[in-house]
């Protein structure tokens, strides 16, 4: 990519940038944009209270960023909880480390860089290769300089990242002692109860735990088939039995003379429709009485005891010689509980996820037709080369447009597929929570980005432009190879950040799509109230773009240092702009309680282990043995302080304290809350979705109508 091109698409972002924000600082003070702005703290109020909720509107147009520098973390976890909170940490650290870089490599590695002698000929195409590590000569002493910011940079992330994962198990016990009450601690939630003939699913359970938890068993409740079109079967069939039960001479009225139907002579049949409603309700209760549950009950109960450690002990016990039976778990909390996905065998979950996996190579497959198409646009006189009906584009006046500003605006077109994609993957693999179906499309997102966005880039734009002399080389020097043309790919990666990442923040602010839809239904609908749904936080979306500019970020920082700047303006705007979102848009009715973190701790080891394999490959290339060796053996320190850290830490994120859990018990037991804690129990998953274990023919007299999140 040549200069002119980049810093065209520079310019279109940092106008569309300006623009949004500038427009944001105003829409967000007009009255009727509160329920698009300020949705979490309107959620926070009393309905008398909102109609007086106008001063936002007096606030200047930068009050939003000096209030999301002001809140602290206190406040970020009232709002985002402790998912926010790891979120916020993840970009704090991502700013603390590159800060770092970008003073050493900025100040030291980049003139090192800029004064070397190894681009020979300088071509337009060549313009950027010499602000990176390809301009250094072979056995340059300047070597040095890169070798010193490599390893500065390697020990302050370890330094970093075990602060981090410390405080975030910290975070994690403490959110235990804070909340006692909550039901999660005293519920599991178990499936693939086995099948008994002439039993229901509650009577096998129930004498399951009676018999092997008899002192700590409290109660369980069955997990029954709710779902709409069960809901309008169950509703159907009870309305033929009532129909063909009931005799029709009953209800006939003897009619002297022909009757216009009418408005006025609909009063004649009021008193009949009447007499016909309440015997059908009273036929319906007789058969919700009668009626057998067993058809429409689940292999999955929650199960609930008398303790927290009781709890515990039962997750982690296997409760039978086949592992596929009575699989024990921890329950998720009742707001996030994915009851879709509760009546799923669990025998069948295997083959959803091998389905899931096959699917997700496909759409791997897939994306690699546009990240082709992309790194064609880039190198847009090879694309001349190799298509020659094309030739004479490189001449036009728009050519820095095509090959600067095109390809990243393509890639992130297709790359908002990603994420709604990895979500339908993650709900088909059957996650019981909602807060691990967006975990699970997070991790899936992770990996794909990293292949799919930085690998495959990495690739093509070597194949791009070493086309007409790979067969030469051939593919032995394919280390080599990547080692020359890695850092070429920078200036397409920094336009991919302000395309993606710039722009993202803009459209994260102001949240267009919302904002139209209330217009719409303030000034063409004219509902008062106008349209401003409450989402959660689209953790499956932000943190992967985070985490793969964390990726860039080690990758390039010691190759091309000039990709840096571009991540620091990306990092610091996402600090304020996702703060001011957690506490003003998103609200949280579930999380994952801090578990985002290791993900988020294995993609910065998978960032080190890369930026040190890429720097052997390229010292080893310049004749810089001695670097080369040592950057090399930085891998083995990467991957035993990972080692360390998993073992220290990673327990606190499967398990929780039994120390803590047993204090818990007995400070309740002493003062005499533990009966009130466990009368709220039995009912805390009832309104939920689910029906009474301890009896199994009494319906519920109201349903649970369940609001899903907007995800």
């Amino acid at each position: 990519m040549i200069l002119p091109a980049l810093l065209t698409s520079a310019g279109f972002n940092i106008v569309i940038c300006v623009g949004f924000m500038s427009l944001y600082s105003i829409l967000r003070k007009q009255p009727y944009n509160l329920k698009v702005y300020f949705g979490q703290r309107l959620a926070q109020l009393q309905p008398g209270q909102k109609n007086h909720y106008f001063f936002d509107r007096l606030i200047p147009s930068a009050g939003w960023l000096v209030k999301a520098w002001e809140a602290t973390d206190d406040d970020i976890f009232a709002c985002g909880g402790i998912d926010g909170l790891v979120f916020i940490r993840l970009i704090v650290f991502c700013i603390r480390i590159f800060s770092v870089a970008s003073v050493l490599c900025i100040f030291i590695v980049l003139p090192v860089n800029l004064f070397g002698q190894g681009v020979e000929q300088r071509t337009p195409e060549s313009q950027m290769d010499i602000f990176t590590i390809a301009n250094v000569q072979e056995g340059s002493q300047g070597l040095w300089a890169h070798f010193f910011a490599l390893y500065v940079i390697s020990i302050v992330a370890y330094v970093l990242l075990y602060i981090e994962f410390k405080n975030v198990a910290r975070l994690r016990l403490e959110q235990v002692i804070r909340f006692p009450t909550k039901p999660s601690h005293f519920t599991v939630l178990v499936r693939g109860i086995p099948w008994s003939e002439g039993e229901s699913y509650s009577e096998v359970v129930r004498k399951h735990f009676s018999s092997y938890y008899n002192s700590s068993y409290l109660a369980h409740q069955m997990v029954y088939r709710s779902g709409t079109i069960q809901r309008l079967m169950m509703d159907a069939e009870k309305m033929y039995k009532v129909i063909t039960e009931t005799p029709v001479n009953q209800y006939v009225q003897p009619i002297a003379q022909p009757i216009t139907v009418g408005v006025g002579h609909m009063a004649g049949y009021a008193a009949p429709l009447k007499k016909v409603a309440s015997d059908i309700g009273t036929s319906v209760k007789k058969h919700k009485e009668k009626s057998d549950m067993k058809d429409q009950e689940c292999a999955a109960a929650f199960i609930f005891f008398r303790t927290r450690y009781a709890a515990m002990v039962a997750s982690h016990m296997i409760q039978s010689k086949d592992p596929m039976l009575w699989v024990i778990d921890y329950a998720p909390e009742p707001h996030d509980v994915f009851w879709a996905n509760l009546c799923v065998p669990y025998r069948l979950l295997w083959i959803r996820k091998t389905l899931v996996f096959i699917g997700s190579i496909l759409f791997s497959l897939w994306f690699l037709l546009p990240t082709t198409l992309v790194q064609g646009l880039v190198n847009i006189e090879k694309l001349e080369n190799t298509f020659p009906s094309l030739r004479g584009i490189s001449q036009r006046r728009y050519v820095n447009i095509i090959s600067g500003y095109l390809p990243s605006l393509v890639l992130t077109c297709f790359v908002l597929l990603v994420p709604p994609v990895m979500m339908m993957f993650a709900t088909l693999e059957g996650s019981v929570s909602r807060s691990g179906r967006k975990k699970s499309a997070c991790c899936k997102a992770i990996i794909f980005f990293f292949w799919n966005i930085f690998f495959y880039n990495l690739f093509t734009g070597t194949w791009w432009d070493r086309m007409g002399r790979l067969t030469v080389t051939g593919l032995k020097d394919m280390a080599t190879l990547l080692g020359n043309l890695i850092p070429g790919q920078a200036p397409f990666f920094m336009t991919y950040i302000m395309t993606t990442g710039w722009a993202s923040l803009a459209y994260e602010l102001m949240q267009p799509f919302v904002l139209i839809v209330n217009w719409i239904y303030q000034f063409v609908l004219m509902k008062k109230e106008g349209y401003g749904d409450l989402y959660t936080f689209p953790y499956h979306t932000e943190v992967p773009r985070a985490l793969l500019f964390n990726l860039l970020g080690f990758t390039f920082c010691i190759l091309a240092p000039l990709i840096l700047p571009f991540l620091m303006v990306y990092f610091f705007f996402a600090y304020f702009v996702y703060r001011n979102q957690m506490l003003n848009v998103y609200i949280t009715r579930y999380d994952t309680n801090g578990s985002y973190w290791p993900v988020a701790h294995n993609a910065a080891i998978f960032a080190l282990i890369v930026m040190q394999a890429v720097a052997s490959i390229i010292f080893g290339m310049k004749n810089f043995g001695t670097a080369s060796t040592f950057a090399f053996v930085l891998i083995i320190f990467t991957s035993l302080f990972n080692l360390y850290c998993r073992h220290k830490f990673l327990p606190l994120f499967n398990n929780k304290a039994a120390q803590d859990l047993i204090e818990m018990d007995r400070h309740d037991e002493n003062s005499g809350k533990l009966e009130e804690i466990l009368s709220r129990l039995l009912s805390s998953y009832n309104k939920f979705g689910s029906r009474s274990g301890n009896h199994p023919n009494d319906l519920l007299s109201a349903e649970y109508k369940i609001t899903r999140s907007k995800e």
